[in-house]
């Protein structure tokens, strides 16, 4: 029977276990957007990184070590903290509630729930996300080897080469509903892949604008080219890299909820 008391034990043993996604399929496209954007949406501490790289991705999780199989997408842009680069999480559509929580609580990331399809015939793959009946993130790629721009995968090697931690801002609004109730943190947290399959992609992106996931602010100015994927893939230990001023982030802390600008409130 189950219960809502858990045993200590049982805790530890599962907070210690590696957070692992075995046989993951995720699909990423890469393209370069304006400048200035990037310099708009990114909340301080944090800054533009040497070129203003986007990056999205598609992905199906057939087995993990923590829940049941689910499906998750993100978009990113490459950002930089103290020098250090990473990559900014902007929105992280999913269609599981027990990952979304995990997720959310414990590193921050910006998840919501969606519908994600991500599905693969031959050397073709195509994807999209949706949310409140638009769909606003589709994908369609050609496994051909080689990428859409001549220098992608040369840009690629340059600043994601090495693998890049995950930059995300984690806070608890306040009870009373004004501000937080403790500082906000910036946290680092990163990936270990082990790839058995690994192909470039020739892409399609398609980005329609919606009020709630707002994709579609980050035009393609240039697009690179795809990644896909297949990877068991573990989950590292994040880590608080410094206390972000309350104030300067209150406008960028709405990644998690959408906004009704009509009824003048959040969900």
């Amino acid at each position: 029977m189950g219960s809502f008391i858990k045993d200590v034990n049982e805790i530890v043993k599962r907070t210690t276990t590696p957070t692992t996604f075995y046989n993951a399929e995720t699909l990423t496209v890469y393209w370069e957007t304006s400048p200035g954007i990037i310099r708009r949406i990114l909340p301080p501490p944090l800054e533009p990184g040497p070129r203003p790289l986007v990056q999205a991705f598609v992905a199906d999780y057939p087995r993990t070590s923590f829940c049941e199989p689910y499906r998750e997408a993100a978009i990113f842009v490459l950002a930089q903290y103290n020098g250090q680069l990473g990559s900014y999480c902007l929105s992280m559509p999913i269609n599981d509630d027990i990952a979304m929580g995990l997720g959310r609580e414990i590193y921050g990331f910006p998840k919501k729930m969606a519908n994600i399809s991500l599905s693969k015939e031959d050397q073709r793959i195509s994807g999209s996300v949706s949310r409140r009946d638009i769909e606003f993130f589709r994908v369609k790629a050609a496994l051909s080897g080689k990428m859409n721009a001549g220098d992608g995968q040369q840009i690629l090697d340059k600043y994601y080469g090495d693998g890049l931690p995950v930059f995300n801002i984690k806070y608890s609004k306040s009870a009373d509903g004004n501000g937080f109730d403790l500082p906000p943190l910036l946290i680092g947290q990163s990936t270990s892949m082990d790839i058995s399959v690994l192909k470039a992609a020739e892409v399609e992106v398609t980005l329609s604008d919606s009020p709630h996931d707002p994709w579609a602010e980050l035009e393609v100015v240039k697009l690179l080219g795809g990644i896909y994927t297949v990877s068991n893939t573990i989950l590292l230990r994040g880590s608080v890299l410094a206390k972000v001023n309350p104030v300067n982030f209150l406008p960028y802390s709405y990644l998690r909820w959408d906004w009704y600008e009509n009824e003048g409130g959040v969900s």
